[in-house]
């Protein structure tokens, strides 16, 4: 088996986070909508980038990652503001 490089522990680290969280979200055990469900999403795809930047750049996986790691922050925001909403009220 060859050498796996750092990018490449960050790519697959990133695929469990993604998968774990779905499965997760499947089990009930998180909320679409949560704050973990969403930052599993958005570091996930960060470490996969980082392993299509530094690795084996294919242009349609990285532009999935960057439009999944954008729609968690998008989440993560929304969230937050919801949030800060409810506690103004």
């Amino acid at each position: 088996m060859s050498h796996l490089f750092w990018y490449d522990w960050a790519g697959f680290i990133g695929v469990l986070l993604v998968l774990l969280a779905f499965l997760l979200l499947q089990a009930h055990r998180l909320h679409g909508n949560g704050l973990t469900y969403q930052l599993m999403n958005v570091l996930g795809a960060f470490g996969v980038t980082l392993s299509l930047l530094f690795g084996s750049f294919n242009v349609s996986a990285f532009a999935l990652e960057v439009a999944w790691m954008a729609i968690g922050i998008f989440g993560i925001v929304r969230g937050t503001k919801r949030r800060a909403t409810r506690q103004d009220v």
